[in-house]
């Protein structure tokens, strides 16, 4: 079998490797075994080794914390639940520390007053407060 081509399966199954685990190094190793396969077409095995070295230390100083860095970003848009807090809602049935039905963004909610001792009418706007499990915590707009 031609050297290009043994460079070319360890590229695959880094890549392959890579994409189950998410750690980046693999990634990094995957693309110098890429590069390697391209050197085998041309030069012999020591130049190809050389080759891999120098690809993967470049790959491991210059790709990967940028790729760390990116992977640890802090996360700038809320998404389910989180994203109805401090959204309106209005009252659909009378909503107390222990019932009630609030439509939040076009779908009804069980709804629990944020402040127990509040009974808050059918009608009123709220606020969405907190969602713990499937209750919406709410709180009268002002």
């Amino acid at each position: 079998m031609h050297g290009w081509a043994i460079w070319l399966i360890f590229a695959v199954v880094l890549g392959v490797a890579e994409v189950l685990t998410l750690t980046t190094a693999l990634g990094v190793l995957a693309g110098a075994a890429l590069i390697t396969a391209v050197v085998a077409a041309f030069l012999p095995l020591p130049f190809q080794l050389v080759a891999f070295t120098v690809a993967a230390a470049a790959g491991v100083v210059l790709i990967r914390p940028v790729a760390l860095r990116h992977m640890h970003q802090t996360q700038l848009e809320r998404f389910g639940v989180d994203a109805l807090i401090g959204k309106s809602a209005r009252v659909l049935e009378e909503v107390t520390g222990s019932a009630g039905r609030v439509r939040i963004d076009g779908e009804e909610w069980t709804a629990r007053s944020y402040d127990e001792t509040l009974v808050i009418p059918a009608g009123t706007v709220v606020d969405v407060m907190e969602i713990r499990g499937s209750a919406a915590f709410v709180y009268p707009q002002e």
